[in-house]
């Protein structure tokens, strides 16, 4: 059968190594595979199939440094995890059997007790008992926290299977956002990670587990493992097994590509990834040993896990060229690799690193070359759909009235001592134009006085933060001062609601007078969910400070998943959520359906401003914090194909958040066997997000803060410098109609 495409050239920076143990792996493996009864008879496996995709290969070159035992166990376990995918394919994926696939799911997580005194039920299946016979193996000599993670991210791996099979059920092809967020738990990467600290003997301390650098190490690797193996495994799983779930085929259908183009842009995205990999371990990884005081050993244990990391990324790769599984050519003699020789043998893969390096230094260049305050022109926005309507508070007037006396009260509105600008950051003029009372008016609309006034202060807090970061601590040389002003937020949101300190500046009086004014009624746990996401915001302008020092655009999925922090969504979110109490327990938040619908909310709402604000953030503020600019540099396209880009990504989640709301909600009642009052606050709740993406769309095009005019008025320096522009036609307010003439001055359309 001829291939659907030639594999691109491949970003590889890093040698592939092979485990000397290999032979005795392969010996092994075999004969562990025939006592879990996974070849003859199985109806899965032949032992030439186990031979021919040589599992033992993977994690000799995956593994290069474990001991010879060691070997032996992760090559099991990579046994066991591709049997389970070929098995569920057979028994399930194939006969498209959604309930009996449930029903086998549920039963597996009883083998891998996080508690290891807790008795596992009796093996029914060849799954079930590779499951019971490796976690018994792993997980003795690992702490507890190791076992709840290596759990979660099993649990995963196995669950999110069903995710696949709906898809093939409903014959659908999902966006490449949600392909990328739910491809890194069903295609086990995070997983695979986890086998990494126990075959480095590299326990990653828990206190760190869950920073920024770690998840986004973690994350990249996750990617970097799952496009490599869609573009190899692209014929096997699209034209042999009827898949859909594969970067390639998302990309075809979204971007409207050719195979060949669609492939090569999924090589784009790994390269991306491996970049955004090797910048976070090089720029954030050291800062974390002095933040959290890692002892020695603990930071020589977090060095070994990013090298076992980066030794998987090039070991799986030649693994890759190898196997029989995959679209490579490769035939039994590849697989031996004592015998390879010439430019693609054994131990020349270092030779093929400047050669890599070369091929994609144009996409890392782009990256850092971005002229700030470049001229927007005329970049038409893309429609925005919106199938709800935003219904008002009936106290808008009251909290603009409200919202304009207490940023004064605040000192929002005066010069602060210190302030880089003459007059201040913002003025009662400037306020005006925001309108922050509209957006929560529309967000919140069912709020009384109190809690539409509460709301409107914390978007003002919060983009008054937002404009303050750039201003203030951007043209410093470094972010210690940014760090210190970060760290002492926390001072003012203690979780007793207690005292607080004098505060030193604008941000943080008005912080300590919201946190005074919310945390009251919340109970301690709520207190601690509220605060995390005001500091997950605010630690985001710090990443936020770090890309424009560097002038680095961000790559793109890094740029997706840290853009809904930048936005604040979840502390706005969370506003109307405040005193739901106990009605949803929070294993029906953590669901896959409520985070789903969340995320695609939140991606929405972001992509909404991005459009929005495209002419304000690249030609007045020389941003680079952008999705259209983004966008653009990865396809490295022009500014119009990226906004229209963007616009696609902004409907597909829109329709994935439709998707989820009124197909996986019923399927979770019962589920969960939610009783009335619980069924009644999840709908709720979705009704909740609609109002915030509608009332967020109402409030970008009724307030006055992105228009032309404005910007021209409030950045004045930059507008003196900017060369004459052609005319453009109003798009604000009550401009509709002017669109109906047949030209407009001088004779444009």
């Amino acid at each position: 059968m001829p291939q659907p495409f030639e594999l691109p050239r491949f970003y590889v920076p890093y040698p592939a190594r092979l485990n000397p143990h290999l032979e005795r792996a392969r010996t092994h493996t075999r004969t562990w595979a025939r006592e879990m009864d996974m070849l003859e008879g199985s109806g899965i496996w032949e032992e030439s199939d186990l031979d021919a995709h040589d599992y033992a290969l993977l994690c000799a070159y995956t593994h290069p440094d474990a001991s010879g035992p060691e070997l032996d166990l992760v090559t099991d376990w990579y046994v066991w995890v591709f049997f389970f995918d070929d098995h569920f394919l057979d028994i399930f994926k194939r006969s498209q059997d959604m309930a009996g696939a449930k029903e086998y799911l549920d039963r597996l997580p009883a083998f891998m007790p996080v508690d290891l005194a807790q008795q596992v039920p009796e093996p029914t299946n060849q799954v079930e008992a590779g499951l019971a016979d490796l976690w018994a193996r792993t997980v003795p000599s690992m702490s507890g926290d190791f076992r709840r993670r290596f759990h979660e991210s099993t649990r995963h791996l196995l669950e999110e299977s069903l995710w696949e099979l709906s898809n093939i059920n409903a014959g659908r092809v999902s966006n490449p956002i949600e392909y990328i967020e739910m491809r890194r738990k069903v295609g086990g990467a995070p997983w695979s990670a986890n086998l990494i600290e126990h075959a480095a003997n590299a326990e990653v301390p828990e206190r760190i587990a869950a920073a920024r650098p770690l998840r986004v190490l973690r994350d990249c690797f996750a990617d970097g493992v799952h496009l490599r193996n869609d573009l190899f495994s692209y014929q096997r799983e699209i034209e042999e097994e009827g898949e859909l779930s594969n970067a390639v085929l998302v990309l075809e259908r979204f971007l409207g590509l050719g195979t060949q183009e669609a492939a090569e842009r999924v090589n784009d995205l790994l390269t991306s990834r491996l970049h955004q990999f090797e910048h976070t371990a090089f720029t954030e990884v050291e800062p974390l040993y002095e933040q959290y005081a890692l002892s020695p050993a603990e930071r020589l244990a977090v060095f070994a896990y990013v090298k076992g990391l980066q030794d998987w990324q090039s070991g799986g790769h030649e693994w890759h060229l190898r196997s029989s599984r995959y679209m490579n050519g490769a035939d039994a003699g590849a697989r031996d690799v004592a015998t390879l020789g010439g430019p693609t043998g054994l131990g020349t893969s270092a030779a093929q690193i400047l050669g890599s390096l070369a091929a994609t230094l144009p996409q890392r260049a782009r990256s850092f070359s971005h002229p700030p305050h470049r001229p927007a022109g005329q970049v038409r926005r893309p429609a925005v759909p919106m199938p709800f309507p935003t219904t008002l508070s009936p106290h808008l007037e009251a909290a603009r009235a409200h919202n304009l006396a207490w940023a004064g009260a605040m000192g929002m509105l005066d010069a602060e001592p210190g302030f880089p600008l003459p007059g201040g950051l913002w003025n009662p003029r400037k306020l005006v134009d925001y309108d922050f009372a509209l957006c929560a008016a529309g967000i919140h609309p069912a709020a009384t006085v109190d809690q539409l006034n509460l709301t409107t202060d914390w978007l003002t807090w919060g983009t008054y933060g937002d404009d303050y970061y750039p201003l203030v601590f951007g043209r410093a040389t470094e972010l210690s001062a940014a760090r210190v002003a970060t760290e002492r937020f926390k001072l003012f949101m203690p979780l007793d609601a207690g005292a607080v300190p004098p505060p030193l500046t604008t941000l943080e009086r008005a912080l300590a007078d919201l946190w005074g004014r919310t945390a009251g009624p919340m109970e301690r746990e709520e207190r601690q969910t509220f605060r995390a996401a005001i500091e997950d915001m605010c630690e985001s302008w710090l990443w936020e400070l770090a890309n424009q020092k560097q002038n680095r655009v961000p790559d793109p999925v890094d740029y997706i998943e840290m853009r809904r922090k930048t936005f604040g969504s979840d502390l706005t979110m969370s506003l109307s959520r405040i005193g739901h109490g106990a009605a949803l327990p929070d294993e029906i938040y953590r669901s896959r359906p409520v985070r789903g619908m969340e995320l695609a909310a939140q991606d929405f709402a972001c992509m909404i401003n991005d459009v929005f604000s495209y002419q304000k953030e690249i030609e007045f503020e020389g941003e680079i914090h952008n999705a259209v600019l983004v966008v653009q540099n990865f396809l490295d396209c022009e500014p119009q194909q990226a906004m229209d880009v963007v616009g696609d990504l902004m409907a597909a989640r829109m329709a994935e958040f439709q998707r989820l709301t009124d197909t996986q909600l019923p399927t979770l009642f019962e589920e969960f066997a939610l009783d009335e009052a619980a069924r009644t606050a999840l709908l709720h709740y979705a009704q909740e997000l609609r109002d915030w993406m509608a009332g967020i769309l109402t409030w970008h095009e009724g307030c006055h803060r992105y228009e032309e005019a404005t910007l021209l008025r409030d950045f004045p320096h930059v507008a003196a410098a900017l060369p004459a522009q052609p005319w453009r036609p109003p798009t604000g307010p009550g401009s509709s109609a002017l669109r109906l003439l047949p030209s407009a001055p001088g004779g444009r359309q």
